[in-house]
Parts: C-alpha cells; sequence; structure tokens
C-alpha cells in the first residue's frame, strides 16, 4: 500500500458523514477474540440495533485483506465472526495489516485511529486496556491509554477491563490528561461491576452535558479522548466481591501457565467465563448493549451542537 489510506464505509456511513448526522464507531475484537460463534455475531447485530434505534449509525471498524473498513454490512460482520487467524490490531500492527495485505479486528487503540481517520468522534465499547496487574514487574500497560492521551474520540465503556489494575489505570490515565467521566453515578464501575470501590474523577448525568464539555474541551483546543465509564445496568451486575474471587483465580492460573502480552486478555476472560457458568458473558453483553445507547446518544447530541 503506497499514498494515503483509503477507508472503505458502507452506503449509511457514508451518508450519514455527508450529512452531519450521528454515527458511532464499534470495534471488532469483541467479534473475533471476545466471544464464540454464534454469540459474536448475534451481539454485533444488536448493538448495531440499538445504535439504529437511538438514531445514530454505526460503524463497525476492521481490516479486510488489507482494507480499513468503517461500516461492515451483515454479511461481512458474519464472515469476520467465524474468521480465523485474525490478527488482534493495535498501534503498533494496524499499518502492518494494512500493508501487508491481512484481515485484522481492532482493539480499542486501533478504532479509535480509525475513527479519527474517517471523522467519526464517538465510540463505544466494552471496557477499556489499561495497567495490567503486576506491571512493575511485566511492564503490561495497554496502548489504549497512550491513545485516550493523544486521539479526540470520546470512549463510552463500563470503565476498565476489572481484571487489570484499576486504581494504576487511573493514575495512568491522569497523568495523561484524560478526563475520566462516570456516567450518573460518582463510583468508577469495574466493567461486570458498577461499583469498583474507587471514586471517579469526574461525574456527569447526562448525555448533553458530556456533549457540553467535549465542545468546551475542543474550543480549549484540547487534544486526546474522553473515557466516558457507563456503570453496567443494575439488574445485569456481578457484584464486585464475587468478580474478585473469579479474577483472582484466573490471574493465578494466567501465572501458572505463563501466558503472556496480548495473550493475557482473552485467556482470563475465557477463564472467568469457566468460573462465573457463563454469567460474565451474559454481563458482558449487557453492558456492550448499554455503552451503544450512550454513545449513540452522545454523538445525537453534538452533531445537533455543530448543524
Amino acid at each position: 500500500m503506497t499514498g494515503p489510506v483509503t477507508i472503505q464505509t458502507t452506503p449509511e456511513v457514508t451518508e450519514a458523514l455527508a450529512e452531519g448526522r450521528p454515527v458511532v464507531a464499534l470495534e471488532s475484537t469483541i467479534i473475533t477474540h471476545g466471544m464464540p460463534w454464534p454469540g459474536n455475531r448475534d451481539m454485533a447485530l444488536e448493538v448495531e440495533a440499538v445504535i439504529r434505534s437511538e438514531g445514530a449509525v454505526p460503524a463497525t471498524i476492521a481490516v479486510i485483506d488489507g482494507q480499513l473498513h468503517a461500516g461492515l454490512d451483515e454479511a461481512t460482520i458474519t464472515k469476520l465472526a467465524q474468521a480465523s487467524d485474525v490478527m488482534k490490531l493495535s498501534r503498533a500492527d494496524f499499518a502492518f495489516a494494512l500493508a501487508e495485505g491481512r484481515t485484522g479486528a481492532t482493539t480499542v487503540a486501533a478504532t479509535m485511529m480509525a475513527a479519527e481517520l474517517a471523522g467519526i468522534g464517538v465510540f463505544a465499547t466494552g471496557g477499556i486496556g489499561g495497567v495490567h496487574q503486576g506491571a512493575e514487574l511485566s511492564f503490561d500497560i495497554s496502548a489504549d491509554l497512550e491513545e485516550l492521551a493523544r486521539t479526540p474520540v470520546i470512549v463510552v465503556s463500563a470503565g476498565a477491563k476489572a481484571i487489570l489494575d484499576i486504581p494504576k489505570t487511573l493514575e495512568a490515565l491522569e497523568t495523561r490528561g484524560v478526563p475520566v467521566v462516570a456516567y450518573g453515578q460518582d463510583a468508577m464501575p469495574a466493567f461486570w461491576s458498577r461499583d469498583s470501590g474507587l471514586k471517579a474523577p469526574l461525574r456527569l448525568d447526562d448525555a448533553g452535558a458530556i456533549a457540553r464539555f467535549e465542545a468546551t474541551r475542543r474550543a480549549l483546543g484540547s487534544h486526546g479522548g474522553m473515557l466516558i465509564a457507563n456503570p453496567v445496568p443494575v439488574e445485569d451486575e456481578i457484584p464486585a466481591s464475587e468478580m474478585n474471587r473469579h479474577i483472582a483465580a484466573a490471574l493465578a492460573t494466567a501465572r501458572a501457565q505463563g501466558i503472556e502480552g496480548k495473550a493475557v486478555t482473552p485467556f482470563l476472560l475465557g477463564e472467568i467465563l469457566t468460573l462465573t457458568n457463563g454469567a460474565s458473558l451474559k454481563t458482558n453483553i449487557a453492558l456492550v448493549l448499554n455503552n451503544a445507547r450512550l454513545a449513540a446518544r452522545i454523538a445525537s447530541e453534538l452533531a445537533a451542537g455543530t448543524n
């Protein structure tokens, strides 16, 4: 590949962007690395339907045979959900997949990069990566944190994944100047659980307030993204006291088996799925849908303010 990177968009996304209507970016690793078939396809289609129901347009991001896509049709989502040997792309290997004609699913960091290239300002995901437990020895820190510091995209998640060291993740985000906003509560959520036991740095209670905050940041010339920590619905959460036991057991197994690098997160999520008898997957799907709904509302407020 030479010259500028081209982005292939669906007619739906192309039209929405041209008209200044709200668009929400979605990652694709949750399809290829987060859930088993056919639940991964069903979840992806349901998330897109939720975004449309809120008046916004979904744009799932992926690299297919070296072509960057912002928006996938149902047939492509289905094919991706069944594909094997799909790269898990972050900033370090995003360009590699494009240059070598590979197929890759985008993490939070790569999705933010692609969203900015496409002109999409809001992105819904499950949970961001961050500082892994034991990072003072392993130096295992997600590129998501650096991307949030540099790329001006609002990321709506249920906080950092609970398998991480959340206090250190918050410290790393604060050091990088990334606003972390809890939605509708003072506590920082912890992915499957509504309350991590930590106070969130900031709190806002509606999508309009988040859009005003972002507009003010832009007026000040602020660079980088914003993290919206949206707690999982009450009826779907698994209390932190219960999850912490499962996480500790999964971490012990990972250490015993020498799991490292990019393999850590999918391994831990798989172990926790087993330990919770499938409950963690149900909660994971619920929080992704909840985040998509809020992201669509924020995108709609931002679009209303610029049109």
